[in-house]
């Protein structure tokens, strides 16, 4: 059988399989010898024992063989997100837009799709949002919610239908609030897990997965904070998707796009075909790279 591990907790791994039912498993001891821990959102093979758990509530099995990863992560444990909403609030605390940057860069190298979600948009001014769709519309999908007027909610929603999704974003943007606005009546009864068993109702949060309506949600205690990706600064410039309609268009084939005349990035950067703001955090970025490759 296959199915997608929602939660793991203390050696168990809940999956649930595609006809909806939530098995308690075991992992082989192969993974162990492999050094591969399964992760919630890893979609599984497995087989089931016949047998119910001691409390009655799941039937048991075993994961047998985790099946290709789109990703991983350590800090929160995942695996497979297809789509990271970038959550920044409008204020309380106010958007750094270094930060952001530096955000969407880590989360293109992760392979998944990127989302920029500004929440509590009811606290927002309007130079703030004219430098939100200055800087990334047209570039990703923005998108501006208000969780208290339930305002963007099923834009957002219908952004992330038909993927696993997480949301990534400082601490106090209001993650949990639009997790709870995007689930809704929708949320899976995998969310009873923590009810039905004495697992997990100790302090420490776990990375879980939640069915929506369409989509999966990844909840969990991270995605808080990401660094620039020890790549090569030639490198950065794939991350920028902006700049991707000038690259190979610069005199020079082996352009950096800081200083070579007739660079077609700083061209556009010129003509204001590029936003400003968002070059000079790639020049940021690419120079921070370039030092810390001579030490």
């Amino acid at each position: 059988m296959e199915g997608i591990i929602i939660k793991g907790i203390g050696g168990f791994y809940y999956v649930a399989a595609y006809d909806g039912t939530i098995y308690e498993c075991r992992a082989r001891g192969l993974f162990r010898l492999d050094g591969v821990t399964p992760l919630a959102g890893d979609a599984v093979r497995f087989s089931v024992t016949g047998n119910m758990t001691q409390s009655g509530f799941y039937p048991e099995g075993f994961v047998e063989e985790i099946l290709p990863r789109i990703n991983a992560f350590d800090r929160p444990p995942c695996a497979n997100v297809q789509l990271l909403v970038l959550v920044t609030a409008a204020m309380n605390p106010a958007p750094s837009f270094d930060v952001i940057d530096r955000f969407l860069v880590s989360a293109s190298c992760c392979g998944a799709e990127i989302v920029i979600c500004v929440s509590k948009s009811e606290l927002l001014d309007d130079e703030t949002r004219q430098e939100f769709l200055s800087r990334y519309e047209g570039v990703y999908p923005l998108v501006f919610t208000s969780a208290e007027k339930g305002e963007g909610i099923e834009e957002l929603r219908s952004l992330i239908r038909g993927k696993q999704a997480a949301l990534a974003g400082a601490s106090g943007v209001g993650k949990s609030t639009l997790t709870n606005a995007l689930l809704g009546e929708h949320t899976s009864t995998v969310g009873e897990i923590s009810e039905k068993t004495a697992r997990g109702k100790n302090t420490t949060r776990h990375t879980e997965l939640f069915a929506g309506d369409g989509f999966w949600l990844f909840d969990t205690p991270g995605f808080t904070s990401f660094d620039v990706i020890d790549m090569e600064a030639e490198d950065l410039v794939l991350h920028f998707p902006e700049f991707t309609p000038y690259l190979g268009k610069c005199r020079f084939s082996d352009c950096t796009h800081i200083s070579e005349p007739e660079c077609a990035i700083r061209a556009g950067v010129r003509c204001g075909k590029i936003n400003k703001k968002r070059y000079l955090a790639f020049k940021g970025m690419y120079l921070e790279l370039k030092d810390k490759k001579q030490y």
